[in-house]
């Protein structure tokens, strides 16, 4: 899956068994190395448009010029920014735990939902403003807004499964027959 890592950077749980641990992350298509190429695709061809302009005697073209390519890199620079921003999820023996980390490293939210209780919501097949929504105890969190219908339906399955083999293994501290 594009958006999801299989390791996560969580604290130790201790002798805590995991049984599903992932990073979500905003899929990009260009590296750094390709917006530098785009930057400079799109930079020449106004620089010297922007200089034939200025030498015609158009020279508030240059600055123009200028203007939109400074634009379009405060675009790219905000895109890199806003990607940098991902969302943990793991469920453990202590049950499930979503933080949602902005693009500054700073957690934003944290959740800890029983799994026992726990409802996976989403549209199979997914539609492009399909929403995976988990819900307990009459409150809902979405996860994964930011990864593709097909990558939040994956996400799903995957979870459930991990619900499921969770409810059936034995926990620490509980009583068994």
């Amino acid at each position: 899956m594009a958006g999801m890592l299989e390791s996560a950077p969580w604290p130790e749980v201790g002798e805590s068994r995991v049984f599903f641990d992932a990073v979500l992350q905003p899929h990009r298509s260009l590296s750094h190395r390709g917006v530098m190429w785009v930057l400079a695709a799109l930079g020449v061809p106004l620089l010297v448009l922007g200089t034939a302009f200025m030498a015609i005697g158009a020279w508030p073209v240059l600055g123009f010029c200028g203007l939109e390519f400074m634009l379009l890199c405060g675009a790219f620079a905000i895109n890199r920014r806003d990607g940098r921003a991902y969302e943990l999820v793991r469920l453990s023996d202590s049950g499930l735990e979503i933080r949602r980390i902005d693009p500054r490293g700073r957690v934003r939210g944290q959740w800890r939902l029983q799994p026992n209780w726990l409802r996976i919501s989403m549209d199979d097949p997914p539609g492009h403003d399909s929403q995976l929504v988990l819900s307990s105890h009459g409150r809902s969190l979405v996860i994964g807004a930011f990864l593709t219908p097909e990558e939040r339906l994956e996400l799903a399955r995957a979870l459930r499964r991990a619900i499921d083999d969770w409810r059936v293994a034995p926990h620490p501290g509980t009583a068994t027959p």
